[in-house]
């Protein structure tokens, strides 16, 4: 069995990917975010399914960058069925943590058009490589997962319409 995450390491992980480092009222969120944003338009979201972390029940939380805390979204266990939407990858069941990236195209293309769909990916890339370097800091390790079913990873975490899932990392110690 995989060693369980601490709040701390997950804590850090999810400042890490969307903290906010910088309040700034000139801003139209009026703050500046560990990750690069175009137009500073924040379209990425954060999902933890979450089994193995201390403090923390099973179950699907939102990350909210502004309180630094993440709510209860779903209930239970949902690491398998994640697994199983995307393609089937079940070595990532057992990991304590996966991080459900998600992007709300509209909070960025009402500024940039089509456009801010690409500027969108850019920035789940930024987002992407903060995670993997604070993994590596933390003893942690995690892989990119884009290999999966949109709409089966949507529905298993319930997601609200226009969240669409970009990246699935899963977290864990390394052995």
């Amino acid at each position: 069995m995989p060693a369980p995450l601490t709040m701390g390491q997950l804590s850090q992980l999810l400042w890490a990917a969307q903290g906010i480092t910088d309040p700034h009222p000139d801003l139209v969120h009026r703050f500046l975010r560990a990750a690069p944003s175009a137009g500073a338009q924040y379209p990425l979201d954060l999902y933890v399914v979450a089994g193995l972390v201390e403090g923390l029940e099973a179950g699907v939380y939102h990350y909210r960058p502004q309180e630094h805390e993440v709510g209860l979204h779903l209930t239970g266990d949902l690491r398998r069925p994640l697994a199983r939407a995307c393609l089937g990858q079940m070595f990532m069941a057992p990991a304590p943590a996966l991080i459900v990236i998600t992007a709300e195209y509209g909070r960025i293309t009402g500024r940039y058009g089509e456009r801010g769909i690409r500027y969108a990916h850019m920035e789940v890339g930024h987002v992407g490589q903060n995670l993997h370097l604070q993994a590596e800091a933390l003893g942690l390790g995690t892989v990119v997962i884009g290999a999966f079913s949109d709409a089966e990873v949507a529905e298993v975490l319930q997601l609200p319409p226009r969240h669409e899932p970009l990246y699935v990392m899963p977290v864990g110690r390394v052995n």
